[in-house]
């Protein structure tokens, strides 16, 4: 546990400065919100966060976001600048115990000198069920102002009656700009290197690359760097010198430039291909180069009915399932759901059909040949549809045995129009001759279904 009692004044306290041996993303930690950089959505006048640290409302909050996206450094400007007492708790090695401990002391606190408590619980989502409620009584009186970090979803690891008594408070992955700010930042300040060193251009992109929108690996590898430059009595950070230091190679790989469409390009070919070793290298260099993990799924997910489309209805729920977990779980874990989706898709039976389709259907109807909707199938809820005899001869599938019957869909101009051709890989097959007989059914070019003619007896048109 972790005890740090700002001082008194009439401007807002800082924490003490850390000493010189401690880790570059230490140092360089924003003392103030006019430091933080990123997350100005949160940042705004009069917003929660800045009400609290401006010290007139003891809101507890719970910050989730990615490694790196400042929500330490959040918890820190809360204690620094603010008079309330800060305690800081982490979920790896505090318990029960320890968290009623924090408690017994802030009333105590309260009582005696009015003074509220702050109390930051780093990886709250590691605490257990019982942990998490033995907070709920202390926040809900304001004993205790919880802030909470988390980079795990908390609707799912943080009990709801915690969640409702706390503010959510997301933080978004800082972008390259923000990285890139952070590191001018650093190596430029005394806290840092005090302008005693530079990076190189090629060196530099490679450092936000491996960032990944995480400013505490950005100066973890920027110090490793730097102390090697300053070790071999260089003034200039190289690309040699950061990949030695970082022990990660430079993936040749502009996310701007033509390797960006290559490289897809290459990815998506060799799904399609059904070569899934080279997709997973495709997959693997662009992760390691910093890819956006969204952008591979979006595209997966386009892939998977582009390519495969009915062979294998599941590609698109495998796809749509590894976005969604980008999206909850964020990278480098996601990785892990990318390649499943990967090999689901390139293993997969292939077909075009749908995009044949719906591209053939899109040109006759860019191209006017659309005409009217049958009189059958137009609305006849509103009133004077009846005058217009606006679907009196509908025909309701469900009242015939067979779930389906004669009866015209498409317009005049269109009736014999085949878009959807299934083609014969894996589930596919089976789809084409489904299409075929319902075709023949519907286009009357079966004979009757055995059906009756039941709109009288039918249901409301729908």
């Amino acid at each position: 546990m972790t005890l740090f009692e700002p001082g008194e004044g009439t401007s807002p306290p800082r924490a003490e400065a850390p000493g010189a041996n401690a880790p570059l993303a230490v140092r360089m930690r924003p003392r103030s919100l006019d430091e933080v950089v990123g997350q100005q959505h949160l940042l705004g006048r009069g917003s929660p966060l800045r009400r609290l640290v401006e010290g007139d409302a003891p809101l507890s909050l719970i910050l989730w976001g990615p490694p790196g996206t400042g929500k330490t450094t959040l918890a820190t400007i809360v204690s620094s600048a603010t008079n309330r007492r800060f305690v800081q708790l982490s979920a790896l090695s505090a318990g029960v115990k320890d968290v009623r401990g924090v408690i017994d002391d802030a009333k105590r606190e309260l009582s005696y000198s009015g003074r509220q408590t702050v109390l930051f619980i780093d990886e709250i989502h590691r605490f257990s069920k019982t942990q998490q409620d033995s907070l709920l009584n202390a926040v809900e009186a304001r004993t205790v102002t919880l802030v909470a970090a988390t980079t795990e979803n908390p609707f799912f690891s943080i009990v709801s009656p915690l969640l409702s008594r706390s503010l959510l408070l997301t933080l978004e992955p800082l972008t390259d700009a923000d990285i890139d700010a952070l590191v001018n930042r650093a190596l430029a300040d005394e806290r840092g290197y005090g302008g005693a060193l530079q990076l190189a251009p090629d060196a530099r992109g490679h450092l936000l690359r491996i960032a990944g929108g995480d400013a505490r690996r950005a100066l973890t590898a920027l110090e490793a760097a730097g102390g090697s430059a300053m070790a071999a009595g260089a003034d200039v950070i190289d690309l040699a010198t950061l990949e030695q230091a970082v022990d990660t190679a430079a993936v040749r790989y502009d996310r701007d430039g033509d390797q960006h469409y290559d490289v897809i390009s290459a990815f998506i070919k060799s799904i399609r291909g059904s070569d899934v070793d080279a997709a997973l290298h495709y997959l693997a260099r662009m992760i390691e180069a910093g890819e956006d993990a969204r952008f591979i799924a979006r595209r997966l997910v386009v892939h998977a009915s582009e390519d495969i489309g009915l062979a294998d209805p599941t590609a698109l729920l495998a796809a749509t399932a590894a976005a969604q977990a980008v999206a909850l779980i964020g990278m480098p874990e996601a990785r892990i759901n990318l390649a499943q989706a990967t090999i689901h898709l390139a293993l997969a039976p292939k077909s075009n059909a749908v995009i044949v389709a719906i591209d053939e259907a899109l040109a006759d109807v860019r191209g006017g040949l659309a005409g009217s909707v049958p009189p059958a199938l137009r609305d006849a809820h509103y009133a004077g549809a009846a005058k217009l005899a606006h679907g009196q001869s509908y025909r309701y599938p469900h009242n015939d045995p067979a779930g389906v019957l004669a009866q015209q869909y498409a317009p005049d101009e269109l009736i014999e129009r085949t878009y959807y051709r299934p083609g014969s890989h894996g589930a596919e097959r089976a789809v084409a001759e489904r299409a075929a007989v319902l075709r023949r059914i519907v286009r009357g070019q079966a004979g009757t279904s055995g059906g009756r003619n039941s709109s009288e007896t039918d249901p409301p048109n729908r």
